[in-house]
């Protein structure tokens, strides 16, 4: 706090010095501890997220070879490790030399991929049990996907309820999934996700 005298010597007003204030070579004030201690906390839960993607994305981020070959450690270690923990916050000190926007905006992309990949795992399941409770989904699979195996399809569809019915374990159910996935992997159907609805 800074007191600014008025005539006569008398305290005039208080003026404080606040953090968003500049000082008086018009530079702004250094972060205080707390902004700097916040400002690493991030940067470590930058990099723990990091360490959560596959393999695959974390290949597409422009990363230092030090910081890509500390996560790839990382993902061999045990959850709760001392070793662990020691190594991310290594790889927090590494995340100091990195820029970390460009990160940020892969670990969107990443996220992003891995709901639309969610998304369509949930209804290729919706897809199985509709086909299992109802065998006329054949008709539409044979309209929009004039490449698919019915004979195939109909014969898992009959094992996998079979297996259902005598609580064995799902080895046909699991192959359905698999066989109506291959279908939608094949070039662009017509009206897919009208048979996927």
């Amino acid at each position: 706090m800074k007191t600014v005298n008025g005539p006569d010597n008398y305290p005039a007003a208080e003026i404080t010095m606040g953090a968003d204030h500049e000082n008086e070579e018009g530079r702004a004030p250094p972060p205080s501890k707390t902004q700097r201690k916040r400002a690493m906390q991030d940067l470590q839960a930058l990099g723990e997220a990091l360490t959560t993607l596959p393999a695959e994305h974390i290949a597409r981020i422009d990363l230092p070879e030090n910081l890509r070959d500390a996560i790839h450690t990382v993902s061999a270690m045990k959850k709760h490790d001392e070793a662990r923990r020691r190594q991310m916050q290594y790889i927090g000190r590494l995340m100091r030399d990195v820029a970390p926007e460009p990160i940020r905006t892969a670990l969107a992309e990443a996220r992003s991929e891995s709901a639309q990949a969610l998304a369509n795992l949930h209804r290729l399941e919706k897809w199985r049990e509709d086909l299992l409770a109802d065998e006329k989904l054949l008709y539409g699979i044979a309209r929009d996907y004039p490449a698919a195996d019915l004979q195939q399809l109909r014969a898992l569809r009959r094992a996998a309820l079979k297996e259902r019915a005598q609580n064995k374990p799902p080895r046909s159910y699991r192959a359905l999934f698999q066989a109506l996935k291959s279908l939608t992997e094949q070039p662009a159907p017509a009206d897919e996700d009208e048979a996927l609805a």
